[in-house]
């Protein structure tokens, strides 16, 4: 008899017995296994957690008690357990489970989250909320060491051992390299340290080290390296936490063990574990990195089904990159932890000299990018849309400002789809084309981003490019990039009734709406613009004289986007024009495939071509 079935909330989790818990354990991962292969999802990181966060809701009284996710994406078990399980066959799909925790969704997430690093900054908001109410619930962090790569973490480290609140900070170290110290000493140390006994022993140690202080540098040198050795952590105890660990986090019942030796341990605690990523599916363990975020795929081999036979906007990036530093060695590559997704591995593996990955820092990467710059290389930072509103400070301050040439690669612009509202790169158009000195294109097919590229590195300016997840048009592909000019659209038809103006993907499904409103004998054109700043001024005078009808049509926010670009203009010109802006309203848009959400947001052809004959015909 199965036992996932009876566990609608933690409370029933709480009833089971001990030794039922791995039986769970392996349903949970079947369940997750099961449906990420139907629907996609990041399935690695959500089977490596699962024992710890079986344990945390067996252990602690969810949801008076609060866990927070850091980025999210190994929350699968967190779902399964809260309530979630007739729905879980939704997740990730229009109007279904989000893929991520969501305050709006349960009252067991008690933090929206989808980019890294925030859950030690939130718990410890929570922490004190909590102290200032005189309430006496718990507050557990669950953090991924990649997450500490991004300093926003050590910001709330630093502020949560100043304030001493009661705080749990598990670590979830999920890179494979369990050992026998890992395993055995962990545990021992841990059962150890967990006691009163050898607390107040460590901290005589300590204030004995400190002595060593008065001796010179080379004996207080000495006295911290002995303490280093004799009690691992000691770069989180000089923050404020109480360190334990490592153990075994893919063991249920040591897991259970060591939360209920911590849980009361008063102050900043930091739990360090040791997990498989990809934990009980062999695929998964085997390649970590292809399942960390996948899509439709085959649960008895692990190969994905329905890949597409068009090149990517990320390949044609890779490819074009990798070619143009064959022949010059000062181009540089620089990602934030995303080396795969941003399509920069091939360009690590041929160019390993002039590859960094910095970590989840993209403020940090952007301020490299710019000393690089100032070095006289020409460095070409890969970021995901959504990531790069983390460094916009520095893309003012220090690159453009200085007009540092540093290329600016946003992968994911626009809708990704499942991913949902935490995903979507839908402000960059409307918060960086009004930063001087900045160029900021998008491509309107995967051919014309290997000319953009070119144009990019020859700039000699600060650049960004910006262009979507996924397949490309399936256009055909010129033998090699070339320079286009800076600031200028071009023509792909003319037309006497109106014209559309597009920018980036959504440019050829504007050439498809003109094509459908010419059968009801509407003469549209359309422009690829390629680029929002500098905005095409000489293109647009040239459309309002062909027809005084413009459309705009963009995949970003319409407040401050592509469309208010144009009509800044055109307003300012003072201009007799009629003016139809197409793009996102003021919403964050939910998940969903990415043809559903542009049907939805009226950004499709068929769309377009309703909302068009509406407004003309008003």
């Amino acid at each position: 008899m199965k036992v996932l079935p009876s566990i609608q909330s933690p409370k029933d989790l709480r009833l089971i017995k001990k030794e039922l818990l791995p039986t769970l354990c392996e349903e949970l991962r079947s369940v997750i296994i099961d449906t990420a292969s139907k629907n996609g999802g990041h399935l690695g990181s959500s089977l490596g957690a699962v024992e710890i966060i079986t344990a945390l809701h067996y252990v602690f009284n969810t949801p008076e008690d609060k866990i927070v996710f850091d980025t999210g994406h190994q929350a699968y078990a967190h779902k399964l357990l809260t309530g979630r399980q007739k729905e879980f066959h939704t997740i990730r799909t229009q109007k279904g489970l989000s893929g991520f925790p969501k305050r709006c969704e349960s009252p067991y997430d008690t933090f929206g989250v989808g980019h890294a690093s925030t859950a030690i900054s939130a718990a410890l908001g929570m922490a004190i909320a909590r102290d200032q109410k005189k309430e006496k619930n718990k507050v557990i962090a669950v953090v991924g060491d990649g997450c500490l790569t991004g300093g926003m973490a050590y910001e709330a480290m630093q502020n949560a051992g100043l304030l001493r609140s009661d705080l749990l900070v598990i670590l979830n170290d999920n890179q494979m390299f369990i050992s026998k110290r890992v395993g055995a000493l962990g545990k021992a140390l841990t059962k150890l340290l967990t006691t009163k006994y050898v607390q107040l022993a460590e901290e005589k140690a300590s204030n004995f080290l400190k002595r060593f202080d008065e001796l010179g540098n080379n004996a207080a040198k000495l006295a911290k390296r002995a303490r280093s050795i004799l009690f691992p952590g000691t770069l989180f105890e000089e923050m404020g936490f109480r360190y334990f660990g490592p153990v075994n986090g893919n063991d249920i019942n040591e897991m259970i063990e060591v939360l209920e030796s911590v849980k009361d341990v008063k102050g900043p605690v930091m739990l360090h574990v040791v997990t498989k990523k990809g934990k009980g599916y062999k695929p998964a363990e085997e390649k970590p990195t292809k399942f960390h975020g996948v899509g439709v795929f085959d649960v008895d081999t692990g190969d994905t089904i329905g890949k597409s036979n068009c090149i990517t906007f990320t390949q044609a990036f890779s490819n074009t990159l990798v070619k143009l530093a064959e022949k010059d060695p000062s181009i540089t590559a620089i990602t934030a932890a995303m080396p795969e997704g941003t399509g920069l591995d091939a360009f690590r593996d041929k160019f390993p000299s002039r590859y960094f990955d910095v970590g989840i820092a993209e403020e940090h990467a952007a301020t490299f990018a710019a000393g690089l710059a100032a070095g006289g290389m020409k460095p070409v930072v890969a970021i995901y849309s959504t990531f790069i509103q983390r460094c916009y400070d520095q893309i003012i301050h220090d690159v453009a400002l200085q007009k540092l040439p540093v290329v600016f690669a946003l992968d994911r612009a626009g809708l990704v789809g499942e991913d949902g509202p935490t995903h979507h790169g839908v402000f960059d158009l409307s918060f960086l084309r009004e930063v001087p000195n900045l160029i900021v294109a998008a491509p309107a097919d995967e051919n014309e981003l290997q000319h953009l590229l070119k144009t990019a590195l020859d700039a000699k300016a600060p650049f960004v490019l910006r262009y979507p997840r996924g397949s490309g048009f399936g256009v055909e592909m010129d033998a090699a990039p070339k320079r286009l000019e800076i600031g200028k659209g071009v023509w792909l038809k003319k037309g006497k009734d109106l014209n559309i103006l597009a920018i980036g993907n959504r440019v050829h499904p504007a050439m498809q709406a003109a094509a459908l409103l010419a059968e009801k004998d509407i003469d549209c054109g359309v422009a690829n613009m390629r680029f929002v700043h500098p905005l095409d001024t000489h293109l647009i005078d040239e459309a309002l004289k062909l027809s005084r009808r413009i459309v705009t049509v963009e995949d970003n926010m319409l407040a401050g986007g592509f469309g208010s670009a144009v009509a800044e203009y055109v307003s300012d010109k003072q201009a007799d024009f009629k003016l139809l802006r197409l793009g996102i309203g003021d919403e964050f848009v939910e998940h969903g495939k990415v043809a559903q959400l542009y049907d939805q947001l009226g950004l499709n052809a068929e769309e377009m071509t309703k909302h068009i004959l509406k407004w003309k015909n008003k």
